[in-house]
């Protein structure tokens, strides 16, 4: 009995401590299984654990605006796509992060479970700086601009919310009053302009002052003139580069009347931009984009042919903004034709109220193109007392006398078509008539011509008369008001003063150079 007792302790004994050894062993060897699977995961290239350590890094690190826009709005939820790349090329190429996925040492780190006495190690976030070129600093001010431009263009009151001493935008004359003032006070805060030095007069940096190209040589003696508001003596500053070409110049010196032939002309032009290609980077780096010339005379367009990128990428600005000719209004700007018949300046505004006013439509010209001769043969002879028009005026009456009778003024194009007419109309007091094709006036990208002008196609000649007594007597005295309101922006002043003809000028180049961005050629 107690033989058999003493035998069978021991087996009673030894198997409960066999069975928790086994059970440890159960419990102890997938936990030691798990760190080889996660390096072997890792080894084998995973996502997994890439994933987790750049979300971390994402969302203590440092990126560029756009990155950090884009990491912003994960923020408020802490919420990632599982399938997408935590680092996307665009991060990486565009906007030059400097972040890169971790090393297989990191992520062995990464899994690795700190000590309960050691704290666990936070990685510092890599800050990167950016350096800026000046080009880059100036289209970002460009792009803060345009982003006002287009928040001031939301407000459709008539009259401009912004302060100004001088004068307030208001009324229907305005495409849109409140974002032509926030683009023009803009262009005094940013623009610059830098002129050209090589060249000299009087075919460069010289033009006429007087006669019908009198807008030309105006401006480019404004802009030669060193204390001008706009003009850069640092080219490294400027916004937008001028050639200071006259046309009128290059075809009174030039160009030998009769002959055709404009080699001499075309030399002088296309060896100008080489000298200034060759001299300056500005040019090569944007073709020309962000330059601009400036003609009143007819071959103005023509002119600009000679060099392929002045006529195709530079912003023109021409008097002769003839769309069917290549006029793009979208990078060329229309110039207002001023006919100073003397240079003088003073006394040019202003006319007796529309009371005093006994004539319908008034014209009085020389034969001139297609257009003039279909006006002239429809109303030369018909000796109406309503429509005057005229090849030669009768007897001693004054010209300006006659404006300033009449209600309407009629501004037909001759051979190209610009008139001076258009101007001549504003300042009379007399509302304009536009009878041309494919002409673009003025500063219509900020003008609404439709409020104080009228427009008469080709066609509709023989009908002049019908079209403009249909216009009834309170709308007449409502275009006219504009047209007394918006004399301010065709006024020659010297020197010039805020918002007229030189500084509209300006503001049309301004609003040219904002469609554009230009890059560093490097």
């Amino acid at each position: 009995m107690s033989t058999s007792n003493a035998t069978s302790s021991p087996t009673l004994s030894s198997s409960p401590r066999s069975f928790s050894s086994l059970l440890v062993l159960c419990l102890i060897a997938p936990l030691a299984l798990i760190p080889v699977g996660l390096f072997t995961l890792a080894g084998n290239g995973s996502s997994s654990h890439l994933k987790l350590a750049s979300l971390w890094k994402l969302r203590v690190g440092f990126v560029s605006s756009k990155a950090t826009a884009a990491l912003s709005a994960l923020r408020p939820n802490d919420s990632y796509p599982a399938t997408e790349s935590p680092w996307p090329m665009s991060y990486s190429e565009e906007n030059q992060v400097a972040f890169a996925p971790p090393s297989a040492a990191e992520n062995e780190t990464l899994t690795e479970k700190p000590e309960p006495d050691e704290p666990a190690a936070i990685e510092e976030p890599v800050r990167v700086v950016k350096r800026y070129s000046r080009l880059e600093r100036l289209e970002a001010r460009l792009s803060r601009a345009r982003s006002a431009i287009r928040e001031a263009a939301l407000v459709r009151n008539l009259t401009s919310v912004h302060a100004d001493a001088d004068y307030v935008p208001r009324g229907p004359i305005y495409r849109n009053a409140n974002a032509f003032h926030r683009s023009y006070l803009e262009m005094e805060r940013l623009f610059k302009i830098y002129v050209y030095q090589e060249g000299e007069p009087p075919v460069f940096h010289d033009g006429p002052c007087r006669s019908i190209y009198s807008t030309e040589g105006r401006f480019i003696h404004e802009m030669e003139r060193g204390h001008n508001q706009y003009r850069t003596m640092d080219p490294d500053e400027a916004l937008v580069y001028f050639l200071p070409f006259s046309v009128v110049m290059l075809v009174r010196y030039l160009y030998e009347p009769g002959s055709h032939k404009t080699d001499a002309m075309r030399r002088a032009v296309v060896d100008y931009v080489d000298i200034i290609a060759a001299k300056h980077p500005f040019w090569n780096r944007s073709l020309g984009a962000d330059h601009f010339m400036l003609s009143c005379h007819d071959w103005g367009p023509h002119t600009s042919s000679y060099v392929p990128h002045l006529f195709k990428k530079s912003i023109r600005v021409l008097c002769n903004a003839n769309t069917s000719e290549g006029f793009d209004p979208c990078k060329d700007a229309s110039l207002p034709e001023i006919n100073l018949k003397t240079g003088e300046i003073s006394g040019l505004l202003g006319g007796p109220s529309p009371s005093r006013r006994s004539i319908l439509a008034f014209f009085a010209g020389h034969l001139h193109g297609h257009i003039r001769h279909l006006l002239l043969q429809e109303w030369k002879d018909k000796e109406d007392p309503d429509v005057q028009v005229y090849d030669h005026l009768p007897g001693r009456a004054s010209y300006e006398s006659m404006l300033r009778q009449s209600r309407y003024c009629l501004c037909p194009s001759g051979y190209e078509v610009a008139s001076p007419r258009v101007v001549e109309a504003i300042y009379a007091e007399c509302v304009p008539v536009l009878i041309s094709d494919s002409y673009v006036p003025p500063f219509s990208d900020v003008l609404n011509w439709k409020a104080f002008s009228v427009q008469v196609q080709v066609r509709d000649i023989p009908n002049i008369k019908k079209i403009l007594m249909g216009i009834s007597q309170p709308q007449y005295l409502r275009m006219q008001r504009r047209v007394k309101q918006v004399q301010r922006h065709f006024a020659a002043n010297g020197p010039p003063r805020r918002y007229d003809v030189f500084h509209m000028t300006v503001h049309s180049i301004w609003l040219r150079r904002l469609n554009i961005r230009i890059a560093d050629s490097t």
